[in-house]
């Protein structure tokens, strides 16, 4: 099962909608197949591993990351490849939480007399595809929030200097990030700020360009951003109060924005925006900056995993940004909480690593 996890991380954010799922076979304690799932529409993990295993899948055991699906989609259902090769066990790590698949992929292979043993690893599994339990438990984006901060949880010094705050190695590890997930958002102030760009850029080979979303009440975004990229074709969106100013909503549209309209009168209703979004086909979501959406995604409980990179060096200032603003807490027992979390050097930097638990 270790390896069948190595081999779904191959296709991480090149499968949405569908989970990322690998497979490996075995027969007298070799591996004699293996495979993952490499984007939608194409077969599935199991289907890979059979024919990588050829007739040495008769009588073998089948590792694979997520339930086989029992149902016809695009592809037809791997319960029916598995019984035509002959795998005489199946070993899997989550049952599928969509409705029309779960329990009933181990079910019919149990009818057809194979031996089925579920739940190996699933703790693993089930952090593989946070996104996909996301997408279908709650309908909206998967929501990482990322940070890069000094050790005091600045993110720009009095003046408004911050490039660079993180290590050269950081930025990679983002840009990595940026190439699986659906869109990468930020609010008008660090679009006034910094004019990001937004794409993805990875050493040695071409990455893919998310979404750019920026959050902006009264569309400030200027028409010379650098978020409107010719060179890419990823698409900018621009989510808005209810009522945005019509001659600036028209100037961005005309530019190649896509106008979404949350139902916030005053300013973007968080919650809504990204469930818009998810119905036009976006899955995750890395929120980039600044300290207001950071804090405003996390008052709405939308955010689910953050990544904070905390760079070895002290700012200090009272007017120096922070990477969470907002009106914040009252008292502690009101604070959401990293769970699962984990640390890891990265260049200079250190980074923090959690799901987010809120208070109930």
């Amino acid at each position: 099962m270790t390896r069948a996890l190595e081999l779904a991380r191959r296709a991480l954010g090149k499968t949405s909608p569908n989970p990322a799922v690998g497979a490996v076979i075995v027969k007298a304690g070799k591996i004699v197949g293996e495979g993952y799932h490499r984007a939608a529409g194409k077969p599935h993990a199991e289907v890979e591993a059979i024919r990588s295993a050829g007739s040495d899948a008769r009588g073998a055991d089948l590792f694979v990351t997520l339930e086989p699906c029992n149902h016809h989609g695009r592809t037809p259902p791997c319960t029916e490849a598995i019984q035509e090769a002959g795998i005489k066990r199946v070993w899997y790590g989550m049952d599928d939480p969509n409705p029309g698949v779960r329990g009933g992929g181990a079910k019919t292979l149990r009818a057809a007399g194979i031996e089925v043993i579920g739940g190996v690893h699933e703790n693993l599994c089930r952090r593989l595809n946070e996104v996909y339990l996301t997408n279908i438990k709650l309908h909206r984006p998967f929501v990482f929030l990322k940070l890069a901060m000094s050790l005091d949880g600045r993110i720009a010094t009095r003046s408004g200097h911050s490039q660079w705050i993180s290590s050269p190695e950081s930025r990679a590890k983002v840009h990595r990030l940026r190439d699986r997930v659906s869109a990468v958002m930020v609010g008008i102030g660090t679009v006034l700020s910094d004019d990001p760009s937004l794409t993805t850029r990875l050493h040695g080979r071409q990455g893919r360009d998310p979404v750019r979303i920026v959050a902006d009440s009264n569309l400030r975004t200027p028409l010379t951003a650098k978020i409107f990229n010719p060179s890419s074709s990823s698409g900018v969106i621009i989510g808005t109060k209810k009522n945005p100013p019509s001659d600036l909503r028209v100037k961005l549209e005309q530019k190649g924005a896509k106008i979404v309209r949350t139902s916030g009168k005053a300013q973007v209703d968080i919650p809504d925006l990204l469930a818009r979004v998810y119905r036009t086909g976006i899955t995750s979501v890395l929120i980039e900056g600044g300290g207001q959406l950071a804090w405003s995604a996390l008052e709405a409980k939308v955010v689910d995993r953050c990544l904070f990179f905390y760079s070895p060096m002290i700012i200090g200032g009272e007017s120096a940004p922070t990477g969470i603003m907002g009106t914040g807490i009252r008292t502690l027992d009101e604070a959401p909480r990293l769970v699962d979390s984990r640390s890891s050097r990265v260049g200079g930097d250190l980074l923090l690593d959690g799901r987010i638990a809120y208070p109930k």
